[in-house]
């Protein structure tokens, strides 16, 4: 999903972006919707997978934040959010409230989730003239080779690869477009 957004020319701002201890995770993430023009909320983790595990909560509550800020807040009345599932309407067994609402399904599948927010980014927000999300997926597995490539070259692990920082990351991701020059 980062890579998506930065393939289409966007900024990407998640809560984990800084890890100041000082700042309570709920009031970065509402600064972040605060002052943010475009919101993702992925549902899909609402249903514990194994047994005596919690379902999560998190997004769901992010999301119900958010709407009540495009609601009462009308410097953001004009703001719009995707909202991503696993499934078609299995968030109805859980959130029936926000039935009506158009929600995309990825099917827990990267390339969905590429599909997804690429689609919702034409559909929604108005970009034109933007490469196949099957490019996308291509261009994002090329990236990640890459990126095994030169980050084990420096000794890096893969498991400090899979979970470097997200600026970190970020970075990386943007150099790579800085070559690949996608749009």
């Amino acid at each position: 999903m980062i890579y998506t957004i930065l393939y289409l020319g966007f900024n990407p701002r998640i809560a984990l972006e800084n890890s100041d201890s000082g700042i309570m995770r709920l009031d970065k993430i509402c600064n972040l919707i605060e002052n943010s023009k475009y919101s993702i909320h992925d549902l899909s983790r609402l249903k514990s997978s194994k047994k005596n595990e919690f379902y999560r909560l998190n997004m769901p509550f992010e999301l119900g934040i958010d709407y009540s800020s495009r609601r009462y807040n009308k410097e953001l009345a004009d703001k719009k959010f995707l909202i991503l599932e696993k499934d078609s309407f299995n968030y109805m067994k859980a959130i029936s409230d926000i039935n009506g609402i158009d929600i995309k399904s990825h099917k827990s599948k990267p390339e969905e989730i590429i599909k997804s927010v690429r689609n919702w980014f034409v559909e929604t927000v108005g970009l034109k003239n933007v490469n196949s999300p099957t490019q996308i997926w291509y261009d994002f597995n090329d990236f990640f080779a890459r990126l095994y490539e030169v980050k084990t070259g420096q000794n890096f692990t893969i498991d400090e690869i899979d979970f470097m920082p997200i600026p970190e990351y970020i970075d990386e991701i943007r150099k790579d477009l800085l070559n690949l020059n996608p749009l």
